[in-house]
Order: C-alpha cells, then structure tokens, then sequence
C-alpha cells in the first residue's frame, strides 16, 4: 500500500524557523517530524510519495538517509496543498493510499485503525470547533459531510490530517479560497459520495503550526513512551 506525505508548503507561521529549513525537518525531542511520520507507518505501507517544493533538496537528502522504504517525490504547487497532492496522482492507480500532512505527528495505532476501514479519516473531539474542519455524520456513522470552522455547529467531531483515500478523489475540483486551492475542498465533495468512516485518535496533539507548539507538542510526548 502506497502513503503520500503532503511536505510542499513553506512553514509561514513556522517563521522564523523555517526561514532555512523546511517544517518537516523541525526537530520535536530531538526528532525531526517527518521521522515520527514515517516511523508510524505499518508493514503494509511499502511505498512512500512524498510531495515536496519549499527547500526540497534538504527533505529529499534527509528521507533518502532514513528511510526504509521505497521512495518517490512529486513536486508540490504554489496553488495550495490541493495541488501539491494532485501531484501525486501520477504514481497511483486504481487503489486505496493512506494520506498524512507533513507536519502531523499521527500515533502508530491511529494509522494502523485507519487502515482497517476501506475508506476512513482521523478525527478527535474538538473543544473549538470554530477553529477545526468538523464532520457530521449519517445514521450509518460515516461522514456526510465535513464543515470548515463552522460559526455555529452540533457536531465536536474535528477532522485531523490523516485519512485512508481511492483514486476516485482525483475526480473532484479544488475550490479557490482566499487565493488558494486547499486539498480539504475535495475531500469535503469526496465524502458526500464515498462512505469514509471516522477514526477517534489515541490521544490527539493538535496543530503544529507556531513555533510554540513545537514546546506544547514537545512536553506532550515527553509524558507519552509509545513515541
């Protein structure tokens, strides 16, 4: 089974620590964050695509050291992430992947649980759901739909950056938001004709956006051994 790492974006909120080093390569206890990605993957993950653009050579000299696995880089999109995964579509058939935003730092459990559902995505109960993408969910218990910081909403099911996809995604259009193409508007169409079922996270960590998550998420894993 193949996993596409979405590393392309620039780190803006990241500044100044990504000023010279891509977000991905941002150490968390002394890790940088793509190694937790690729150290969650299972067995059954024997490819990785990574989608990279800002500073690449530096994610490329590092995965190609580290990584056990067999490795394909696409180029990534000023456009916005929808793009940059887009990308990947050369090196996929007809088949599910598995998809992580390269600043996420997913449990090795969450993966494998996203992996036991033909279609899934990682989700976890938001206190803020004004500041998450949330899902709603039909009688069936998959995702009708899924509403970016909805103002009001009934629904605390936050949707995170992992998910288990098929090539059908490839059939939907971004949206341009604000100047930008997000890869979260064909998801938000793909799930209203796909059954994607949800996946609780072991223990959510949030966003890693600022440099003071990195000390929030850093303190986090220091009380967590399964990392």
């Amino acid at each position: 089974m193949k996993a596409i790492i979405l590393a392309a974006g620039e780190g803006r909120r990241m500044r100044p620590l990504t000023n010279k080093r891509p977000k991905p390569l941002l150490k968390i206890n002394g890790k940088p964050i793509i190694d937790y990605i690729l150290e969650s993957f299972p067995t059954e993950i024997n490819e990785v695509i990574i989608s990279v653009k800002y500073l690449a050579g530096q994610i490329k000299k590092h995965v190609n050291k580290k990584s056990g696995f067999k490795v394909k880089y696409v180029l990534g999109s000023d456009k916005g992430s929808a793009y940059s995964f887009i990308a990947a579509r050369k090196h996929l058939y007809d088949e599910r992947f598995l998809v992580v935003q390269g600043d996420d730092i997913p449990h090795p459990d969450d993966i494998a649980n996203c992996l036991k559902k033909d279609l899934s995505y990682l989700t976890f109960e938001s206190h803020n759901p004004q500041a998450h993408g949330i899902g709603y969910l039909r009688k069936d218990g998959s995702i009708k739909k899924i509403i970016e910081k909805p103002k009001k909403t009934t629904s605390t099911l936050g949707v995170n950056g992992v998910m288990v996809l098929n090539t059908n995604i490839f059939n939907y259009s971004p949206t341009l938001i604000r100047g930008e193409y997000y890869f979260s508007t064909m998801i938000g169409a793909f799930v209203r004709d796909h059954k994607v079922f949800p996946v609780k996270a072991r223990d959510f960590i949030g966003d890693i956006t600022t440099p003071g998550d990195l000390i929030r998420v850093e303190n986090i894993l220091k009380k967590s051994h399964h990392r």
